[in-house]
């Protein structure tokens, strides 16, 4: 059934449960219609035994009783509902019926009456394929002690369960024929928006994602529509900036390959573009050290990617340390720099390496544009109830342009002064996997960078 349309699987649903519904109400409704109308026949037996012994008091005198019963002078014997009557006196000596009975019923009667140890009591028997039922009362007429039998036959209860089940079956039937419009208009109404859905998703993997998706819907499936959205319009951001990241990283590193395949070619043609060969070799390894450099960070970005995936291996490292270990590795770089470090010892749990990484890249950038000081400083506080490490990193460098903050972070953007770099999106994609936040805002006189990491 699975592999069927979604809209015939809604309506074979609905049919299979309809359907059972019947088949189920035709089972049950004539037993309890059974149970019910056999309740209803005893009820009815007692009321026409109780109308027939009070009607027998007042129109049959004691005189008739003493001078003995004949056919023509005993009251009628036949309630108005086809219950019927017959009296037992002294040695089951029969006064009359209200119909043919056969003779084993009538021996079978004076028995029970016999055997009965209550004044009333109901019974049923077969008699020739047909059911009668019956009571037997103990009634006292003058004084005299005799046994009043009134029964009925079951016939008056099967033709009203017959007939009810009958309109019964015809309302069902009706019911069931009609609800299958209803329920195959009701399976395509619900199939038809996720048939959409399953074509502009087959149109999103084709990498054809430029219409957008609007479906008028509040329920779940107007929510699958608007994630569906959001994925295609993700997707087309990321597109287009991986096709501008791409654009600029063959141009980032095809520059340095181009810078050393041009120095060499001018040092084997015996000309020194700086002069001499030490420092045109020097050039040469500059440019390898930045084709290096920009090749690690892209290995290194991969590399997050796939440990964000996977579960961290997390521990305890005094993060004050790692920052004073960091700058001493760092400072060489433009020893003229003044440094001025605040820093405590405060423990925090994440990968030391990835940490230390992001350090690295994010003092990387302080050197690169500060003038003449930086300044680190490590607080703690409470934020919302949670412990927060705060380290704020300024330097004396030119403000960031408004429409390169926007995108700093981002992996695919350029940087200050359209240089391309992958150092904030790796210190970015770090703090992300350990929960942290990452911002840059342009100060007075400076440009302050800040890092919340949580305890």
């Amino acid at each position: 059934m699975k592999n069927l349309p979604l809209s015939l699987q809604i309506w074979l649903v609905i049919a299979v449960i309809t359907l059972s519904i019947s088949l189920f109400l035709s089972i049950l409704f004539p037993l309890t219609l059974r149970s019910f109308f056999t309740t209803e026949i005893y009820a009815t037996i007692e009321n026409a035994q109780n109308l027939f012994v009070t009607r027998y008091d007042t129109e049959f005198s004691r005189d008739n009783w003493q001078e003995g019963f004949s056919q023509e002078r005993r009251p009628p014997m036949q309630d108005v509902r086809t219950v019927n009557h017959l009296i037992l006196v002294n040695d089951n000596q029969l006064l009359g019926t209200g119909g043919r009975l056969p003779t084993a019923f009538i021996e079978t009667v004076g028995q029970q009456s016999e055997e009965q140890l209550t004044d009333s009591e109901r019974y049923s028997i077969k008699i020739e394929e047909r059911k009668i039922f019956y009571i037997i009362r103990k009634v006292s007429i003058w004084g005299n002690e005799v046994i009043l039998v009134s029964h009925m036959w079951d016939t008056y209860r099967d033709d009203l369960v017959q007939t009810l089940f009958n309109k019964l079956g015809l309302i069902m039937g009706v019911v069931f024929l009609f609800s299958w419009i209803p329920a195959l208009l009701l399976a395509k109404y619900l199939s038809s928006p996720l048939v959409a859905l399953e074509k502009r998703v087959g149109k999103i993997a084709n990498r054809d994602w430029q219409e957008p998706l609007q479906l008028k819907r509040k329920d779940e499936i107007g929510k699958l529509g608007t994630s569906i959205e959001q994925l295609r319009e993700q997707l087309l951001r990321q597109d287009e900036a991986q096709q501008s990241f791409l654009q600029h990283i063959s141009h980032e590193l095809k520059t340095p390959v181009m810078v050393i395949r041009s120095y060499v070619q001018s040092i084997r043609d015996g000309i020194y573009p700086k002069g001499d060969l030490t420092n045109t070799l020097e050039v040469i390894e500059e440019e390898a050290e930045c084709l290096e450099k920009r090749i690690r960070n892209l290995l290194y970005l991969t590399k997050l990617d796939y440990m964000e995936t996977h579960k961290p291996q997390h521990q305890s490292f005094d993060i004050g340390e790692l920052i004073k270990e960091v700058v001493e590795r760092l400072r060489w770089q433009r020893s003229e720099l003044d440094w001025h470090q605040k820093l405590t010892q405060i423990e925090v749990i994440g990968d030391i390496e990835q940490w230390r990484v992001a350090l690295e890249n994010l003092l990387d950038n302080q050197i690169r544009y500060a003038k003449e000081k930086i300044v680190i400083s490590l607080t703690q506080k409470k934020k919302d109830n949670q412990g927060l490490v705060k380290i704020h990193i300024w330097n004396d460098g030119p403000p960031i342009e408004e429409a390169t903050m926007k995108n700093l972070f981002h992996q695919y953007g350029k940087g200050y002064k359209g240089e391309f770099g992958l150092g904030l999106a790796i210190v970015y994609r770090i703090a992300t996997i350990h929960e942290a936040k990452v911002w840059a805002e342009n100060q007075e006189d400076g440009v302050s960078f800040y890092l919340e990491i949580p305890i």
